[in-house]
């Protein structure tokens, strides 16, 4: 059996391309992977402005101690321009975001001075108070947003602020998924004796598109080997990405191993780790092939180890892989050496250290241990049993 780690860098090594670019408006760019470095084409703020409502004044104005009555020449709303500059003992009335007029540095608050008619009375400020400065955010010629970002809507509004409105990104890779097996029935439909509703090929889908996939859905494929052959090339054709749930274990009726090696290859079948041992990675016509495990919790968690990065990768994302934390188990886990094995867990602060405990059992068809945990307990290869206290590696959902 192969490792982890070592599956997963065998995986990503044969991923040497990613997915072309296409060109969106910014309205549908949410979510989707930056293809190319922006780079601003203006400062922002594009000229020194007022950061609040309240009167532009020359610093050389400003008293030393005591008060000082100047002049206001004019009120100045944002999104327009004092065409003069003040002169000596002259002070204008400014909104923020509007403009500095010439021979202003500093704007008094209209909190703290005192306004009669067309007089203002100040007092000492330091100068340059209250004044954005152009380019303070943005410098024209940087690089904002790094190509290979997953834009959020802060990106998007920091590229709209620089006068964006369409950008190029990476087109969703797309995944083909299917589920095998006589055994499986779709829901809503009748079930017959002896038959489970599948779950698999939904939990993929919504793993598909939460990861920046577009889902090519092959639904129910029956144990027959021709049909499962030609249902596999004609994913292979249309997709980037292949999956498949069930079928890869050693049972007579497990004929996925089977038909991938007739019309594909297979790299490895067998990964050190528990749940989800049975795993067939290989390729079809160049596209990469997933056989996943048919229990639920083994197959959501094979996605995650090794078709998400590879999804990612395909989709031009800079990050493979989830930041992961210690925390301080709450119980003792018991722990075969010689395989990684991930527990669902429930990682909480105590006011003083994360400290996190497993859902309970911990099968590998469990699947509400998925939804009742929010993190996996991550125990290397090399690791035995965990005593309660000891410190473990964590990866939240």
């Amino acid at each position: 059996m192969i490792s982890v780690r070592d599956g997963q860098n065998h995986i990503l090594s044969g991923i040497t391309a990613v997915v072309a670019p296409e060109l969106l408006p910014v309205t549908r760019a949410l979510g989707r992977v930056l293809a190319e470095d922006f780079q601003a084409p203006i400062d922002v703020p594009p000229a020194d402005n007022s950061a609040v409502d309240g009167y532009a004044v020359g610093s050389a104005d400003i008293p030393a101690t005591g008060t000082r009555e100047l002049v206001v020449v004019a009120d100045l709303a944002a999104g327009f321009v004092f065409d003069g500059a003040l002169g000596v003992g002259q002070a204008l009335r400014i909104m923020t975001g509007a403009p500095m007029p010439a021979g202003a540095d500093t704007v008094y608050p209209q909190e703290i001075v005192e306004r009669s008619g067309d007089r203002v009375r100040i007092a000492p400020l330091a100068k340059g108070a209250n004044v954005r400065l152009r380019g303070e955010d943005v410098e024209a010629g940087a690089i904002v947003v790094e190509a290979g970002t997953v834009l959020r809507p802060q990106e998007i509004g920091l590229m709209t602020s620089l006068g964006a409105w369409q950008l190029m990104v990476r087109r969703r890779p797309r995944v083909a998924v299917m589920s095998t097996g006589d055994e499986v029935a779709e829901p809503g439909t009748p079930r017959r004796p002896g038959q489970i509703y599948d779950a698999n090929r939904f939990t993929l889908r919504g793993s598909i598109e939460q990861c920046g996939g577009e889902v090519i859905d092959l639904g129910i494929v029956p144990d027959d080997r021709a049909t499962l052959r030609g249902r596999l090339q004609e994913a292979a054709a249309d997709a980037d990405v292949v999956l498949t749930s069930g079928g890869v274990s050693v049972g007579v009726y497990d004929l996925v191993k089977e038909v991938l090696a007739e019309i594909g290859a297979i790299d490895f079948w067998q990964v050190a780790m528990q749940p989800g041992r049975p795993l067939a990675v290989g390729s079809i016509a160049g596209t990469a092939f997933f056989g996943l495990p048919g229990n639920p919790v083994a197959s959501l968690l094979s996605f995650m180890l090794f078709v998400r990065p590879v999804i990612y990768k395909l989709g031009g994302r800079r990050t493979l892989f989830p930041e992961c934390w210690q925390a301080r188990a709450l119980e003792p886990m018991s722990k075969k050496v010689g395989r990684t094995e991930y527990k669902r867990g429930i990682l909480r602060w105590s006011g003083s250290a994360w400290e996190v405990r497993t859902t309970g059992p911990q099968g590998s068809g469990i699947l509400s241990s998925m939804v009742a945990g929010n993190c996996l307990i991550v125990l290397d290869e090399g690791r035995a049993d965990v005593g309660a206290g000891e410190l473990v590696t964590v990866e939240p959902f």
